[in-house]
């Protein structure tokens, strides 16, 4: 053969080695990662309670696309083992979507209610408002309240973040302020079940519903700051008054929505910031998608360069100055406890946290 075709030819053969070597990485990593997926999944989800039980199902999970794996780079074909496990795995897709959340469970205590709201007029009346006396977290008096509050008495809206793991993650609560001196916060949280345990990472396998909470701060903040040993920031948020009212009849929205339909808590697309934008970009046109409301520890910062916290301070001194965490477990189960941790918070008079 001559020289000039063996030249031809060599250039082709490369090409093609290394299209099939990018295919075998391209298959692999597609394996590997839906064969992690699905051992999660079953871990999660799979049938039987013994832990030796809900092991055997990711196990062989595993076992299967490691097998797959050997049979692809090795010497014979591996087309019909592909087959078998992408079968497998669209078998797997089809049970998954079969799992769908409920309103009845054995809930825990803290969210064995989710708010309900009507309103009357320009008054919303809640259901299901949580005034817990916390001494532990497994030591409490649970206690559900009735309570009124007037919209055209609606002044404030203050953002709570409370830090329970690192910088980066953070719970986020919104709470509306009263002329008449009265709070209500709402959190949205998963709603585990009385032998459950909150996991980040259970978080994406459809291991929690959504519940949305509405409660007193001596209950909601006091049981972050002063039992579980949570850092807690809170932020006055710069609002007009139109704007308050319609983020507060969202989340009526939202309890309404829960109550029809009850949805899976998802650690990442379906959280409590997540959430609270979806509600508040209904109200605020524009308002732009960021990863730091997946990163809910670095909310401030976005709020704070849309122009959405109190103006005229840097985010340091709004940092500063909103950490209540302290006054918190000073003020303890004082009946002031809201104005006491609000002294010293930017964006908030002096006459309004005495």
């Amino acid at each position: 053969m001559r020289s000039d075709t063996m030249a031809a030819i060599a250039p082709q053969t490369a090409m093609a080695a290394l299209a099939r070597s990018l295919s075998l990485i391209l298959v692999s990593l597609l394996i590997l990662l839906s064969s992690a997926w699905a051992a999660l999944a079953l871990w999660y989800q799979g049938p039987g309670a013994h832990p030796a039980a809900r092991a055997i199902a990711p196990a062989l999970a595993l076992i299967a696309a490691a097998t797959v794996l050997l049979r692809l780079w090795g010497a014979r074909s591996a087309t019909g083992a592909v087959l078998a496990y992408a079968l497998a795995f669209a078998a797997l897709l089809a049970w998954w979507a079969t799992l769908q959340p409920a309103q009845q469970r054995d809930w825990a205590d803290d969210v064995a209610r989710i708010v309900r709201g009507r309103v009357e007029g320009n008054v919303v009346a809640l259901e299901n408002v949580r005034h817990f006396d916390w001494r532990s977290d497994t030591d409490y008096t649970p206690r559900w309240e009735s309570r009124r509050y007037d919209l055209d008495r609606l002044e404030s809206v203050d953002m709570a973040l409370s830090y329970w793991m690192g910088p980066a993650i953070a719970h986020t609560l919104v709470s509306f302020g009263f002329g008449d001196g009265h709070f209500v916060t709402f959190s949205v949280e998963i709603r585990k079940e009385r032998h459950e345990s909150f996991s980040a990472i259970a978080g994406f396998f459809k291991q929690y519903e959504t519940a949305l909470i509405a409660a007193d701060e001596r209950d909601i903040l006091r049981v972050r700051t002063n039992v579980r040993g949570e850092d807690v920031y809170l932020y006055r948020i710069a609002m007009p008054p139109e704007a308050m009212r319609s983020l507060f009849l969202a989340y009526l929205d939202e309890a309404d929505a829960l109550a029809r339909a009850p949805r899976f808590y998802h650690t990442l697309t379906a959280n409590c910031t997540t959430v609270v934008y979806e509600m508040a970009r209904r109200i605020v046109e524009g308002l732009p998608m960021d990863w730091r409301l997946l990163a809910s520890g670095y909310l401030p910062e976005y709020l704070h360069g849309v122009g959405g916290l109190a103006p005229g301070r840097d985010l340091p001194a709004l940092r500063a100055g909103g950490r209540i965490t302290g006054r918190a477990q000073q003020a303890d189960r004082d009946a002031g406890f809201s104005r006491a941790i609000r002294r010293g918070v930017p964006g908030i008079p002096a006459e309004a946290a005495p």
